[in-house]
């Protein structure tokens, strides 16, 4: 029998839950709390049998959480749809058994674009589509949280991290769509009130996002380029040029989670920019791009893009 690889690192010994760790920010932030340490619980709907409505089969919950453990962490994938109150309790009820404890619960599930009808009034767009992109973007976190946070507040020191698009003051602005703007509005209202609520039993809540982040989609669908030619999509949008890689929120997490302090945090919203600048981290190419104030302060109509400043 092949001995397990000896963990170390600053999440050594702790227990994290990914939920929505198929592809994109999930799969990165799952990576980085692997590479500090950390064994990890990825959670999602496509795996290498079954593809979700997402559509994407070239990124698999086995994939990330063999990613897991090629970074020095331990994956675990265990394919969950986070609208089935069964799956979720079964979840939890496996990491129990297992680990007997849960410190860090990432609330990353989403899968809603591709029913998001961009440019439809609130009447216009179809109502199915717009409730669909709810269930997931918001239903999903909840039902969650609701399994996840009893085992999490066995222990003082637990992290809960909603993850949205946007920040709490950018997100002040309508982000159109209606039902677009409704779904990644409730993580920032879950994060202060599980703040809240967590308080007296030492855990800490908070919403992260990532910025104009180059998920797998983004690169290879929406601009048809690849990481190592992602300059070229400036050409398509010259404000492309700000966006950061996944690992940027996966290197934001990890920080968080390994600050002992990380309770001053509680009921805040995060940017892997602002975090950048607080840890000291940076994205894979020794950048820190700060897209969220270069989206507030940049003229987004401009054809020109200058980031000087901004990464």
């Amino acid at each position: 029998m092949e001995k397990p690889q000896e963990v170390t690192g600053p999440l050594a010994g702790r227990i994290a839950l990914v939920a929505g760790a198929t592809r994109g920010a999930g799969r990165a932030m799952a990576v980085e709390l692997g590479r500090a340490g950390a064994t990890v619980y990825v959670t999602g709907r496509t795996t290498r049998e079954h593809v979700s409505e997402v559509g994407r089969s070239s990124e698999t919950i086995e994939g990330t959480a063999e990613l897991v453990t090629a970074a020095g962490g331990r994956g675990i994938a265990v394919p969950t749809d986070h609208l089935d109150p069964e799956q979720v309790r079964a979840l939890v009820e496996r990491i129990d058994a297992e680990q007997h404890r849960l410190d860090i619960l990432v609330n990353d599930i989403w899968g809603g674009d591709v029913h998001v009808e961009w440019d439809k009034k609130m009447w216009e767009h179809d109502l199915d589509k717009g409730l669909r992109v709810l269930r997931l973007g918001v239903e999903t976190h909840i039902v969650t949280s609701r399994f996840a946070l009893p085992l999490l507040i066995r222990n003082e020191g637990g992290l809960v991290v909603e993850v949205t698009d946007g920040t709490d003051e950018y997100n002040k602005r309508y982000r159109k769509p209606y039902y677009y703007d409704l779904a990644k509005a409730a993580p920032l209202r879950m994060a202060r009130a599980l703040a809240d609520e967590l308080k007296e039993y030492g855990c800490t809540a908070v919403c992260l996002t990532p910025g104009w982040l180059r998920s797998e989609a983004m690169l290879d669908t929406y601009f048809k380029v690849s990481e190592e030619n992602w300059l070229d999509g400036t050409k398509q949008n010259p404000h492309f040029a700000i966006s950061e890689t996944p690992t940027y929120v996966g290197r934001a997490l990890a920080a968080l989670a390994a600050d002992p302090d990380v309770a001053r945090w509680n009921g805040a919203s995060l940017s892997s920019g602002g975090l950048a600048a607080e840890y000291g981290f940076t994205d894979v190419d020794g950048s820190r791009p700060d897209a969220w104030r270069y989206i507030t302060e940049v003229d987004q109509e401009s054809p020109t893009a200058d980031v000087t400043g901004y990464r």
